[in-house]
């Protein structure tokens, strides 16, 4: 099976919020403190620090300083280490995660190969994966992934799930709530935002949105009102 240096797109939200409740975001990310350092908790372990690259998987809350934050998803991306929560980013990194977050396209390629992904993925799962993150409503199933991998089933999942680090259901979940987030930031409602990418209602896209965000979707729309209405960039 050939291989692509195309990786997953990533995903830039704001956050602005004093704090997030305790969430497990599903992929690696990186958390930028807007006008000063933020501060992970984890039980009693605490990391502080301007930029943050933060483990997927495990449950935390985010403290952020005034002006809340940035978060930049780097969809597809292992972290480079089991024993930690997050890792400090100062120096070279903290540059090209920044540039990232103001999309770089450049500065998130060379990110991604500093931190050990840049070794591209399965030709075919790019495709799939760039296809559900930007139509969520594509009805994508497992017999169809096997299909499209030339695969049988079980082994199609489990070689979907060494690429992306998601399961099957749960990447196409978290694809569905990036699209949301994008659509509210465009000035979607939340309504329209839950049925476009293919949730219920909008209950559902709430429960959801909490529980790999940290906050729900009026808090996250009401953030973004308030800095829009103080001209902030």
């Amino acid at each position: 099976m050939t291989r692509s240096s195309l990786s997953f797109p990533d995903t830039v939200l704001p956050i602005d919020t004093a704090r997030l409740a305790t969430h497990g975001n599903p992929v690696t990310c990186v958390l930028a403190g807007r006008r000063g350092p933020l501060t992970l908790v984890r039980g009693r372990e605490r990391v502080t620090g301007e930029i943050l690259l933060v483990r997927p998987g495990i449950e935390h809350g985010v403290v952020c300083s005034p002006g809340g934050a940035r978060v930049l998803y780097l969809n597809g991306l292992s972290f480079p280490a089991d024993e930690t929560l997050a890792w400090r980013f100062d120096g070279k990194l903290a540059l090209l995660a920044m540039d990232a977050m103001n999309s770089h396209p450049d500065a998130a390629r060379e990110l991604r190969a500093q931190l050990g992904g840049g070794k591209g993925y399965p030709a075919e799962i790019a495709t799939i994966a760039h296809a559900a993150m930007w139509d969520p409503m594509e009805r994508l199933t497992q017999i169809d992934l096997a299909q499209r991998l030339k695969m049988e089933r079980t082994k199609a999942l489990r070689y979907f799930k060494a690429a992306t680090g998601l399961t099957f259901r749960d990447f196409k979940r978290w694809s569905g709530l990036q699209f949301a987030a994008r659509q509210m930031l465009e000035g979607a409602s939340i309504r329209t935002a839950a049925l476009d990418a293919g949730f219920a209602d909008t209950a559902h896209l709430s429960r959801t949105f909490r529980l790999l965000f940290g906050l729900t979707p009026s808090d996250a729309l009401t953030g973004l009102q308030a800095r829009h209405n103080a001209g902030e960039a």
